[in-house]
């Protein structure tokens, strides 16, 4: 599984990488082929006084491609709830694929 964090308009520190990527590693528990894991992180550039934070996760497994985009006011928070939509994602898709099989 490839993981690529990817951020725009600011510099992740070390404990925000800390917690995607140890959140990441948890998705293999949910499909076993997951080829590609993208995170985005954001900082929405918006006139507002606060900014809100974006994280958009982006999972290739073979023949589909999983797409999820949180916002709040916390990467954390945001990465969050994104990865937990992401999860319930999986989960149905993998249920789909049982029953088909």
């Amino acid at each position: 599984m490839n993981v690529q964090i990817r951020t725009q308009r600011f510099e992740a520190d070390k404990k925000l990488l800390a917690h995607v990527n140890e959140k990441v590693e948890k998705l293999k528990t949910y499909h076993d082929n997951i080829v590609d894991v993208e995170v985005f992180l954001k900082i929405d550039n918006v006139v507002h006084q606060i900014k809100d934070k974006i994280a958009e996760i982006k999972v290739h497994v073979p023949k589909h491609t999983f797409f999820v985009k949180h916002e709040s006011k916390q990467f954390e928070e945001s990465f969050d709830l994104a990865l937990k939509s992401l999860v319930n994602q999986l989960k149905s898709y993998k249920e789909k694929q049982i029953e088909t099989h």
